[in-house]
């Protein structure tokens, strides 16, 4: 355990403007801004892999991560496709067993570059770059703040899972506290009230999932994702999986020859939104 002592002090503007809004408001002239944190947070030399320094905004979150792990090193994206930003030296199938471990599976946009990628995408890639290319601790600020919760909640399960079965520790920083209970951190730096407190693994929560038939119609949501082609014979029979009553994964199934029976079907197509 180490207590971090974190000030953080600036000059204060003497504009005309600024001292007219100190006057507006009654706010006290001051030569300089001091705010002050002290925290207990774990070294890195004791055991755990998943840490989350977790708060409202303003709360300090980012000026506590700054001081106890440093700045957090910015990653250049600028190839034609995102599997060949990361590391030279770094094989195709380490490569691609980081994607799919944080919940990056669609393999067509592995050949895009990052800037035309969605929200969702762009943080599950950055998250599997980082795993591979920094040493310990990872540090992600703003962990799932640009994504929905949906993908925040899920991309957190996989990515803790990820983490634990490589041996890493990685620190989230956000001011999102529905991630908890999916991100199972070992220890919550909670900044609203800066206390420290250990958690024990727990089971996720509960997916609710449904499936059922769909018109073939629903094909056409789910076949730019597929990984080969687009096209799916109209006589397939279309099934979709909901999850949390959200539409997520689609099943194409056709009837398959057999030289006995002719009830035998195969699935043609099988899509989850990467989402």
């Amino acid at each position: 355990m180490q207590t971090a002592h974190v000030v953080v002090e600036t000059a204060t503007s003497t504009s005309v403007r600024a001292r007219q809004v100190s006057s507006m408001f009654d706010v006290p002239a001051q030569s300089k801004a001091r705010l002050e944190w002290d925290v207990d947070v774990p070294g890195n030399d004791e055991a755990w892999n998943v840490g989350l320094i977790v708060g409202p905004s303003g709360s300090g979150k980012s000026s506590v991560m700054r001081h106890v792990y440093g700045e957090m090193p910015a990653l250049d994206w600028s190839a034609p496709s995102v599997v060949d930003d990361f590391r030279k030296g770094l094989s195709v199938e380490a490569i691609t067993e980081a994607c799919s471990a944080v919940g990056f599976n669609t393999i067509p946009a592995w050949l895009r570059p990052f800037a035309v990628l969605s929200n969702g995408e762009r943080f599950r890639v950055d998250l599997a770059r980082r795993m591979l290319e920094l040493p310990d601790p990872i540090v992600v600020d703003e962990f799932t703040s640009v994504v929905d919760r949906q993908v925040a909640q899920i991309g957190s399960h996989a990515a803790q899972k990820y983490v634990r079965r490589l041996g890493r520790k990685l620190v989230a920083v956000t001011c999102h506290y529905d991630v908890i209970d999916w991100l199972q951190p070992d220890w919550v730096l909670d900044m609203s009230t800066r206390q420290l407190t250990r958690r024990l693994l727990q089971r996720r929560p509960a997916l609710d999932i449904v499936v059922g038939r769909v018109p073939y119609a629903a094909w056409a949501t789910f076949a730019p994702f597929h990984y080969l082609t687009a096209d799916l014979h109209r006589s397939a029979r279309c099934f979709g999986l909901w999850c949390n009553g959200t539409l997520a994964a689609f099943a194409g199934a056709l009837h398959r020859p057999h030289p006995k029976v002719d009830d035998i079907m195969g699935l043609s197509r099988l899509v989850t939104l990467p989402d």
